[in-house]
């Protein structure tokens, strides 16, 4: 029997680049009918249209939002617009799944949360990297105790030539907030977080560097490139260092371009007082990127888990379907979104600080 199509959850996509990936997760879900997207670039529309039927297409999110019949929507959107797509989705009545950085500043980020407790809608951020067969590995076992106090984390995402967009609104800080640490960093930097059991940030060091963008150097496959009037402003490698309430430490390594083994591979590393963890993903692979350290009838041990490949963007976006329609907190939430977005913005003032920001 079909189902009634007021049974369905109506949703739309706001920006068809990444937003492809959030359409193919709604497209697999039963209960879920996309019914309008939205961009200012009707042939990023059409990319997701060749693949996947949308009967509604608009060039601007605001035409989007008009509509009262679309329950939910996905922002997938350049950063600077994270903020303003968010707030007047939740004030048109509509469940947000946000792609990362919840937005660029700390400031934006609490208006986002805000307005979602005060709608009653569920903001969600897609931090794609948890729901991951990978990811899930090392989380069971930290759950289960594993690892035991988790008091130190390496976490990277190392490219050798990977800036993205030359020229677009990746390499200008006025529309992205900065270069791979809010970029790539969000990603490693949330997965560190919830593998350690969201300690409390107290205090960043942290500096940034712009060593190949500003010579037209390091983009994608080593292309080369003229940096244009509007230049390149953000960095493209950055390094920092967390400290937590509880004591735990974070060391953090994230680059566009920079001389490494690393073609574009991340990285968390747990060390814990019963056991430890590694995930090492080199990216186009997924073969063995988990190993789990601990003691065993009173020796060292090394396990290597089994766990079921994929996940990512079709994990998320049916876990944020799944938690409008039981009425539950979606996870990870834009709190969760906001505790990495004051790091990150901490990271950059230490930058410009030349000293340790306390938060």
């Amino acid at each position: 029997t079909s189902v009634d199509m007021s049974d369905k959850l109506r949703v739309g996509i706001i920006g068809c680049g990444v937003g492809l990936a959030h359409a193919r997760g709604y497209a697999r879900l039963p209960n879920v009918e996309i019914v309008a997207l939205a961009d200012v670039s009707p042939e990023r529309c059409q990319r997701i249209t060749r693949e996947i039927p949308v009967p509604d297409l608009y060039l601007s999110y605001e035409e989007l939002l008009q509509r009262d019949d679309i329950d939910a929507v996905s922002i997938a959107l350049p950063n600077y617009l994270h903020a303003p797509a968010t707030l007047a989705a939740l004030e048109s009545g509509k469940h947000v799944l946000v792609e990362k950085p919840l937005a660029m500043t700390v400031a934006e980020g609490e208006a986002m949360v805000a307005a979602a407790a005060r709608t009653r809608r569920k903001l969600m951020i897609c931090f794609n990297y948890r729901f991951r067969g990978d990811s899930q590995a090392v989380r069971r076992y930290a759950e289960m105790g594993g690892l035991g106090e988790v008091y130190f984390a390496r976490a990277g995402w190392l490219r050798q030539t990977g800036i993205p967009g030359l020229g677009s609104w990746f390499t200008n800080k006025a529309l992205s907030g900065g270069g791979p640490l809010i970029d790539l960093g969000v990603h490693v930097l949330d997965l560190a977080l919830w593998l350690m059991g969201s300690p409390e940030p107290t205090a960043v060091s942290g500096m940034t560097y712009a060593k190949f963008g500003p010579r037209g150097r390091g983009g994608w496959g080593g292309v080369r490139f003229t940096v244009g009037e509007a230049g390149y402003t953000v960095e493209d490698m950055a390094t920092g260092y967390v400290r937590f309430a509880n004591g735990a430490t974070l060391a953090l390594e994230v680059s566009w371009a920079s001389f490494t083994s690393h073609r574009d591979d991340y990285y968390v590393h747990l060390f814990g007082s019963e056991g430890g963890a590694e995930l090492n993903v080199r990216q186009y692979g997924f073969a063995d990127n988990v190993r789990l350290y601990g003691e065993a009838a009173g020796a060292y041990t090394e396990m290597v888990p089994r766990y079921n490949e994929g996940g990512g963007h079709e994990t998320a976006v049916a876990e944020f379907v799944r938690c409008i329609e039981e009425d539950v907190q979606p996870v990870p939430s834009g709190e969760d979104g906001l505790r990495v977005l004051r790091i990150i913005e901490a990271l950059y003032q230490s930058a410009a600080a030349g000293r340790e920001v306390v938060l």
